[in-house]
């Protein structure tokens, strides 16, 4: 039996994550901004599971939570970043809070549930910490989502970072890289910047509907997520859906192709 902690359980990914892990026994803090979305889960599964309602923004909300939830279970196994949104916008269409916005929820979200949850994985000396990133996370694409690469990004480096850092109190890191996905991610949570016209040609691009590929079965992506978590060798990231394995066999090539033209001009750049 495992005790997860999951933000962002209202719809999509960590709904069926939380119904997956209920389902099997485990405990579950689970939290939302409405935890309202989530009472059918409480009458079906009582104390099983504790609805924390949370704006993973606030960071001393995210510290009183975690530790909520801690002292109400009495450990904490699997830490599931999930909580963001989608910003479409091209760069230039973005506002100032807009952008702040989307880093503060997708990025600062993730940091602070991650500080949060450390203190009470080391000293057990174990603990899994899951942060939904997205092929976004590792490709760009021209469709209007620059600042969500950008928030995606950077939750990609501090969580490699971190597992090399706490691998040494016995806690695991893995990154969950989803490709599309019928999600609520581009529906009513997303906002949208005010559109110009001259960026018509992206607005509304979605990669996969041009590649022809149908949206991901969030329920399906549960299996995998169950399969990770009670992995001993869990991987650093974990492609989700046939677009995000097919995109990365097309991509990493191309980058590779690229350094090893310019690797003259990248050698000599330091001048030794």
């Amino acid at each position: 039996m495992k005790t997860w902690f999951i933000t962002g359980t209202s719809r999509g990914f960590g709904r069926e994550w939380t119904k997956a892990a209920l389902g099997r026994g485990d405990k579950v803090a689970a939290t939302a901004r409405n935890t309202d979305s989530i009472r059918d889960l409480v009458n079906e599964y009582g104390d099983s599971i504790l609805p924390l309602r949370l704006d993973v923004t606030d960071r001393d909300a995210d510290f009183a939570a975690v530790k909520q939830a801690h002292e109400h279970f009495g450990r904490l196994d699997v830490i599931v970043n999930n909580a963001g949104y989608g910003l479409f916008g091209a760069i230039e269409e973005v506002s100032e809070a807009e952008a702040r916005a989307q880093i503060e929820t997708n990025f600062f979200g993730a940091l602070w549930v991650t500080q949060a949850a450390l203190p009470y994985l080391r000293e057990q000396g174990s603990g899994h910490i899951l942060q939904v990133s997205s092929i976004g996370g590792i490709a760009a694409f021209a469709s209007g989502v620059g600042l969500y690469h950008a928030s995606k990004w950077a939750l990609e480096g501090f969580s490699d970072a971190l597992s090399q850092e706490v691998s040494q109190f016995g806690i695991k890191v893995t990154l969950i890289e989803p490709g599309g996905f019928n999600t609520d991610w581009a529906g009513s949570s997303s906002v949208h910047s005010k559109e110009n016209p001259l960026y018509n040609s992206i607005h509304g691009f979605r990669p996969t509907t041009k590649a022809g590929y149908k949206p991901g079965d969030p329920k399906a992506s549960a299996k995998a997520i169950l399969q990770v978590v009670d992995s001993e060798n869990p991987p650093l990231r974990l492609l989700l859906g046939n677009f995000a394995c097919d995109c990365v066999k097309e991509l990493y090539p191309k980058r590779l192709v690229t350094w090893a033209e310019w690797e003259t001009v990248s050698r000599a750049a330091d001048g030794n």
